[in-house]
């Protein structure tokens, strides 16, 4: 389990390394076609904040390489903001005090007709607080059956499971799961995740050793920017990542950076700011380590940041994004977890995405494939 190789990995140290790391560090880094961790310390170092320019031009010509000029689309659809967590950053945390949403089997449905009005999305992300005893597996494996008529491709992201919970929401069509560790930095981790079965480090940091035991298709993996170091956090997602990649080999991943949004911290100030510039050396850096991991931007970033960035790395999209129970088909009483910043249409940013020579791609999976 990766929760044991994490042990061996000193999170003062790394930092240490990074902030180390020399210009003849970062060149030597970007002179190499095969990275390690220790080249991606040296591409998101300040050390390589002057190779900005060179490591766009790299991040851009290995994304064509490998991805084309296509851009999956995605919708998250959110089924329930009934969480039994208390993430001192988030909306959905138990301590809130506001009506919880649990969509029936009949809004589900309207959900999904509504997402299949703005665009012809195939690509759906299905999105709950951590509520299992009142959404849990048998709960999503209806809504997984509900929106197989709709979709060609189901993932989702909700609290970890074990390895056979994992394989029986396979067998109703489930293709992808995305969990976000927030933090690896395990002294640290309970100050934000003090109660609830979030709170247990081990079992969240394992879930992607499940998840590959289970032989789930792709997994998205992601570090919360605002919590901890960012640079050191990408770094242990950085290990995690080339672990899983040897372990479950036969499996797809996705990285996602998702930089912590007003609304949804209910008071809570991140302790660290990333900059636009300092998401891009990171975008840059992470498609240089790595020319096959699909790299994947929220509408939590802004339009122009994700106009930008779709021609220099990034290779899926979330459009037209609600972050409430209910948000499509307009259940106004629901809580939202977040607002988003890109409020554009599904339709407005497929026109910019062909403007800009990217091509959106609505469907790229089909179970007659397995």
């Amino acid at each position: 389990m990766f929760s044991e190789e994490l042990e061996k990995i000193s999170w003062e140290q790394t930092t240490k390394d990074i902030y180390s790391k020399t210009d003849a560090d970062v060149r030597r880094a970007l002179s190499k076609e095969s990275l390690n961790v220790e080249d991606f310390k040296a591409l998101i170092s300040p050390a390589a904040e002057p190779y900005l320019e060179l490591m766009a031009q790299l991040s851009r010509k290995y994304t064509l390489e490998r991805f084309g000029n296509t851009i999956s689309m995605y919708i998250p659809l959110y089924l329930t903001n009934s969480c039994a967590n208390s993430c001192v950053y988030c909306g959905f945390q138990s301590s809130n005090s506001f009506h919880r949403t649990i969509l029936t089997e009949d809004e589900i449905l309207n959900e999904y007709k509504a997402i299949k009005k703005l665009s012809p999305f195939e690509n759906l992300l299905l999105v709950t607080g951590e509520n299992p005893a009142k959404a849990g597996v048998k709960y999503l494996a209806k809504a997984l059956d509900l929106a197989k008529p709709f979709f060609s491709n189901l993932q989702i992201e909700v609290m970890p499971l074990a390895t056979e919970e994992y394989a029986e929401l396979k067998e109703h069509g489930l293709n992808g799961v995305i969990c976000f560790q927030e933090t690896y930095n395990k002294d640290r981790y309970k100050v934000y995740h003090p109660r609830g079965m979030k709170s247990n480090f081990e079992w969240r940091v394992n879930g992607f050793d499940r998840m590959g035991e289970a032989g789930v298709h792709k997994i998205g993996m992601g570090a919360l920017i605002g919590l901890e170091d960012w640079r050191t956090d990408v770094t242990m997602l950085a290990h995690h990542l080339r672990y899983l990649q040897k372990k479950y080999w036969k499996t797809k991943y996705s990285l996602n950076f998702p930089r912590m949004r007003p609304s949804e911290n209910g008071g809570f100030q991140p302790n660290v700011v990333m900059t636009d510039k300092e998401y891009a050396q990171l975008t840059f850096a992470a498609r240089i380590f790595d020319h096959d991991v699909d790299l994947s931007l929220s509408t939590r970033e802004a339009m122009h940041m994700r106009d930008n960035m779709a021609t220099l790395g990034v290779t899926s999209m979330s459009a037209e994004s609600k972050t409430e129970p209910g948000g499509y088909y307009s259940y106004p009483q629901a809580v939202e977890q977040f607002h988003i910043s890109d409020e554009r249409t599904a339709v407005e940013i497929a026109a910019k995405l062909r403007q800009l020579g990217r091509e959106p791609i609505w469907k790229d999976w089909d179970q007659a494939l397995e």
